[in-house]
């Protein structure tokens, strides 16, 4: 998939626990396990929203898109 999710990156930057970011956010820590994988197939702009506000930064510390190789 074309879109890497970050924020386990981001957790470790700011040394918190995905259980204190879900508390924070008010999701289930499973999901934020979820986000963290990849495994989602969206996520609402509003819980994007406070992943940033609560760890300080901007969507696209979170979110990178890297396209895959075309082929031919």
């Amino acid at each position: 998939m074309p879109i890497i999710v970050n924020l386990d990156v981001m957790l470790a930057k700011r040394k918190m626990r995905s259980k204190e970011l879900a508390e924070r956010i008010g999701i289930t820590e499973q999901n934020v396990s979820l986000l963290k994988s990849g495994k989602v197939k969206g996520m609402r702009f509003e819980t994007l929203e406070k992943i940033c506000e609560v760890l300080e930064c901007q969507p696209g510390d979170i979110l990178v898109f890297e396209p895959t190789a075309k082929m031919d």
